[in-house]
């Protein structure tokens, strides 16, 4: 058989032995919004568990946080119906008072060309701000109850109205993104980055789950103590359209929010597979390897123990993250990365080689990315030609046996919940 995968802005074409037991775990769809514009004007007047704007006093300033380009928020469509609605509800209102908080939290922070791909070409005379978590002015809250700083870009803070736009995906450790995330990660410092990240361990805190999930609950209290006035996150299916758009409190549209995510993307489970071929899901979320290891995580959830996983990630901007690749290239294997990190504790970039290590050291790991052979090794990682890899692991199979496969194509995204649990939806 033949599966075609994303792979960076194209797709790759692999081919699979008719005698393997193949199991493509697609996400499930939703039709997609026929008019984005008009279906956030409709959440804007209703928004869930918030006042609208035309019910609020006119601000002083204005902001309104969104993602950098590795979150493929529809910002060109979003962004000029908000800020329409804005000077509407308060004519008159300074454009250079509204300001555009562009935020990737320890990502590098986004040059004038990445501006110019997120952003509409119109911002209506209002200002754009590159946040930076390690050189950007900061306004502080204090601390969360599990010790977490609250600093965030001061141009936010500042505001007398705050309003984030994100997306509600999948997440590995925070459960979903969106609520309150935009700027509790980020527009956030980089200490508080680091403190809420070093919860990643905890029980809970696993890729779907908003409740009992500590980095979660983090963020959402964080975000209370910000006083963020307004969310608005887009659901987006397998091909990137809005299925949802949701306008109100961030914890409100983020419980909303995850449960349309959850039908798009939770797969079942019953038992694991001897071979895994992961897409991350082509750009922007195979954009970097920073960004690749969450569709290798996903793909571990369901390898059996010792079994082989392919990963398929272009990486066009590279690492993605200079701290991690600085780090894991200290060390000659991912036993030894990961017996540092366990001495020395959480250290964002070494929390990065932590995660890879600790399915590196369980799975056999090829990746068919743009990037050389001597960067991946330096982050441990074999790279490997898609079809020759599966080639060569088909015909090393003993006589007769017959492998199952599992075909991610949405692998950053996607995770797996057990069957019953498939059954409550």
């Amino acid at each position: 058989m033949e599966i075609k995968l994303k792979y960076g802005k194209g797709v790759k074409m692999l081919r699979l032995p008719e005698h393997a037991d193949v199991q493509v775990l697609t996400p499930r769809d939703l039709p997609h919004l026929s008019d984005l514009a008009s279906s956030l004007q409709d959440a804007l007047d209703a928004p869930l568990q918030a006042q609208s704007l035309e019910s609020r006093p006119r601000p002083g300033r204005i902001a309104i946080a969104v993602p950098d380009e590795t979150r493929p928020v529809p910002l060109k469509e979003l962004l000029p119906v908000l800020l329409d609605r804005i000077f509407k509800t308060w004519p008159g209102i300074d454009p250079e008072s509204v300001s555009i908080v562009v935020g990737g939290g320890l990502h590098p922070a986004p040059d004038s060309d990445q501006m110019a791909r997120i952003l509409p070409e119109d911002l209506r005379g209002c200002r754009a701000v590159s946040h930076d978590a390690l050189s950007s002015p900061l306004k502080s809250y204090g601390f969360t109850s599990r010790g977490t700083p609250v600093e965030i870009n001061a141009v936010f803070g500042e505001a007398d109205l705050k309003i984030v736009v994100g997306m509600i995906d999948p997440h590995q450790y925070q459960g979903m993104t969106g609520g309150s995330k935009g700027v509790t990660i980020g527009c956030a410092s980089r200490k508080m980055i680091e403190k809420n990240h070093s919860l990643m361990s905890t029980p809970g805190a696993v890729a779907g789950n908003i409740h009992d999930n500590f980095p979660r609950q983090d963020l959402n209290e964080a975000g209370r103590m910000i006083g963020i006035d307004l969310a608005v996150n887009v659901c987006l299916n397998s091909a990137q359209k809005a299925v949802a758009v949701l306008a109100g409190e961030p914890e409100a549209v983020l419980m909303s929010g995850a449960k349309i995510t959850e039908q798009l993307y939770g797969l079942p489970l019953t038992e694991p597979f001897d071979i895994v071929i992961a897409s991350c899901g082509g750009h922007p979320k195979d954009i970097c390897i920073y960004q690749a290891q969450k569709g290798l995580n996903t793909a571990s959830q369901c390898t059996v123990q010792g079994g082989r996983i392919l990963l398929l990630a272009a990486c066009t901007q590279g690492i993605g993250d200079q701290c991690y690749y600085d780090y894991v290239r200290r060390f000659t294997c991912p036993s030894s990365q990961i017996k540092d990190f366990e001495e020395f504790g959480f250290r964002m970039g070494a929390h990065k080689a932590y995660l890879y290590s600790r399915t590196l050291t369980r799975f056999t790991v090829v990746i068919d990315s743009e990037l050389d052979a001597q960067t991946l090794a330096d982050c441990h990682l074999t790279k490997g030609n898609a079809q020759e890899t599966l080639d060569r692991w088909f015909q090393e199979q003993p006589p007769g046996f017959k492998p199952k496969v599992a075909v991610l194509p949405n692998a950053n995204t996607s995770y797996f919940y057990k069957r019953k649990q498939l059954q409550e939806i």
